[in-house]
This record gives structure tokens, C-alpha cells and sequence, in this order.
């Protein structure tokens, strides 16, 4: 074993080292300007309750397809995760690509929206928004992306109204909810869900937020800041490191009778695998999928396993299924650099050999 080298002229110089990334770290962080939601221009063309629909801004000189793309993102989170920064957007790149795409910020929901059920956001609210792109664009079908939750929401959707959907592609997207090495839902499973709705209504953003940093506690929390000492000496890194801040405690309260639903009839009753989800009176069938489906999922993902993901192949009666695995995780499959060189240029490729 070799020995530590902690001689006393290498132990001052790095003392030294951290007392200068300190000291310029203080005067970047005090000279931030306010952290951006999202780079890439965009304009409201839609707006119900909470909810607003956003159009983004083709770049100059790139054909933009006929068939408008609809992203829905989780209700965790915030949706700018897929527009970050210039270097690092999945927007940007799938405008890149020649998609015309749209998103939903389903916004805070407060008390007033503690009654919203599922279905109210599959049938009401994505529905509505499909409509309003098949009337201004004059189509008959819309091409959707579902990240994450938003992704079992687009399966959902896809499954009640094939008949809307032109292409499906579903990113980290939980399939089988209980598959051996997702921890989350080995936590979930056991909570009195029904307990913590009629307490408290709404469930706070930030009681989950804690929740999904408790998976990796060290990595995610201790371990991210004694990094950040090494970057803050540069004014762009200390930005971009914000931006991920913010995005991180960024995180809405979610509807209780949506909470209330999604967590039993998925979390602890695997819907997608055992069946039983019924949403306005009818039950949600995968088989109904018809449409060309690409899935992606991320080899290192701790939120939604792999083997979550993949089970999607099997459910669906699609005869053009593709998968596409990211060496990554939950987060890097939006922000990394293999992921703008990679991922998004797949999926315009992928989508514009359909239509």
C-alpha cells in the first residue's frame, strides 16, 4: 500500500487552491444574473386552468414538418428541464431536426385543483390540447413525446385515442412499476396513500422533492456541493450549476385525487402489467396501441430502471417498436453532451422516416 503523500508544501498550495475558487466563487455567485426557466424563445398559444401550451420558434432556414410534436412532461417536475441551457437542450435540438413542437406546463396546482383526477388530465386536458394542434395545423394526428410520468400519461392517452396519435415516443418512462431494482417503488408500495391525500389534500412539491433525493442522499446532496467548489471559479459553470439548482427545489405541488390514483393503481397495483386502470368510465388497454412507438430509456437510470422501460414491446400491438438505450441516467439523457449528440437527433430522424 502506498503511502499518503500529505507533504506540508502540497498540503498549502491546496489550501491555497480552495481559498482562491472560494473566494472568486463568492464574487461569481454574488454576480449571477437571475437564473433563466428555459433558453429557447417560445410563445403561449394555449392556456386552461393552470395549464398553458407553448409553441417554440423554429430556427431560421430549417423546414419545419407538418405534423406538430406535443412533449408532456411529469407533473413533478418542471418541464424547462428539456430547454435548460443553449448547449443543452432537447428543444433545441428536436427544433433542429425540423419538428414544430409544443409542450405543456401544467403549472402549480393549488387546493382548488385537489379534486383533478386522472382522467381529468388524460382526457380533459391532453385531449384538449391534441385538438387545438389538430385544428390549427388542418391534421388528423399528432406526434406526442412523453417524458417520465408524462410518458405513462402519452401510453394512456395513446391507448384511449389512437386514432389522434400519429407517432409515440416515450422517454424514461415507467412501464412495470415494480421491477425488482426500483427502489422508489419499493418505498411506495408500502405508503398509506389515502392517508396522506385526505391529510393533506394536495401533496406538497417539496415533501417529494426530498423523497426522490433520499434515492442516491450522498451523491445528490453532499457530495454534489463539495464538488461545486471546483467549478466555482467560473462564471458560466456557476450559471449552468444554478440553472440545476433551481430546477431541482423547482418542484409544483401535485393534485391529491391524481396523486391518490396514479400511486395506487401503478405504483402498487402495476396498472400497465395487471390492468384495472380506469379513466371515465373505460379501462386503459395497451394493446390498443397501434401506432409506431419509440422507446428510450437510460442504462443507469435509478428512477425508472431499465427493465421498467422495456416491458412496453410486449403490452402494445404496435408492428414498428424501436428502443434506444442511453449509456446515462435519468437526468443525463436531456442534459449531457452524448445526449444533444445522440438522443435528440434520433428522435427527429426516427420521426421524420414516419411522417
Amino acid at each position: 500500500m502506498l503511502p499518503i503523500d500529505i507533504r506540508p508544501d502540497r498540503l498549502a498550495q491546496e489550501m491555497f487552491d480552495y481559498s482562491r475558487k472560494l473566494g472568486q466563487g463568492m464574487e461569481n455567485l454574488l454576480n449571477a444574473e437571475a437564473i433563466d426557466t428555459g433558453v429557447s424563445p417560445k410563445q403561449a398559444v394555449y392556456s386552461e386552468d393552470k395549464l398553458v401550451l407553448y409553441r417554440y420558434e423554429t430556427p431560421e432556414g430549417v423546414e419545419t414538418q407538418e405534423t406538430p410534436l406535443l412533449i408532456v412532461y411529469a407533473l413533478v417536475n418542471r418541464p424547462y428541464m428539456t430547454d435548460i441551457q443553449e448547449n443543452r437542450s432537447t428543444i433545441k435540438g428536436l427544433l433542429a431536426t425540423g419538428q414544430d413542437v409544443y409542450l405543456i406546463d401544467w403549472g402549480y396546482p393549488d387546493q382548488a385543483d385537489s379534486a383533478l383526477t386522472l382522467d381529468d388530465y388524460i382526457n380533459g386536458y391532453i385531449d384538449r390540447c391534441v385538438d387545438h394542434l389538430r385544428e390549427t395545423h388542418d391534421v388528423d394526428k399528432v406526434n406526442i413525446l412523453g417524458i417520465c410520468q408524462g410518458g405513462a400519461f402519452s401510453l394512456m392517452y395513446t391507448s384511449m385515442h389512437p386514432e389522434k396519435v400519429n407517432n409515440l415516443v416515450t422517454m424514461v418512462t415507467p412501464v412495470d412499476f415494480q421491477t425488482p431494482d426500483n427502489m422508489l417503488s419499493s418505498w411506495v408500495q408500502n405508503i398509506d396513500v389515502d392517508l396522506a391525500v385526505d391529510t393533506m389534500g394536495n401533496i406538497p412539491g417539496e415533501l417529494l422533492n426530498w423523497t426522490f433525493l433520499s434515492l442516491k442522499p450522498f451523491s445528490l446532496t453532499g457530495q454534489k456541493y463539495v464538488n461545486m467548489v471546483d467549478l466555482l471559479d467560473d462564471p458560466d459553470k456557476v450559471k449552468n450549476f444554478l440553472r440545476m439548482e433551481k430546477w431541482i427545489f423547482d418542484s409544483p405541488d401535485q393534485a391529491g385525487e391524481t396523486f391518490r390514483q396514479f400511486t395506487k393503481d401503478f405504483y402498487q397495483k402495476n396498472g400497465f402489467i395487471e390492468g384495472g386502470v380506469m379513466l371515465g368510465g373505460q379501462e386503459v388497454n395497451l394493446k390498443n396501441i397501434t401506432c409506431p412507438v419509440l422507446n428510450i430509456y437510460a442504462l443507469q437510470d435509478h428512477l425508472v430502471p431499465p427493465d421498467a422501460s422495456k416491458p412496453l414491446k410486449s403490452l402494445i400491438s404496435s408492428k414498428d417498436y424501436t428502443e434506444l438505450a442511453f449509456p446515462g441516467g435519468h437526468i443525463g439523457i436531456y442534459v449531457s453532451g452524448k445526449a444533444q449528440k445522440e438522443v435528440t437527433p434520433a428522435i427527429g430522424k426516427w420521426l421524420n422516416e414516419r411522417g
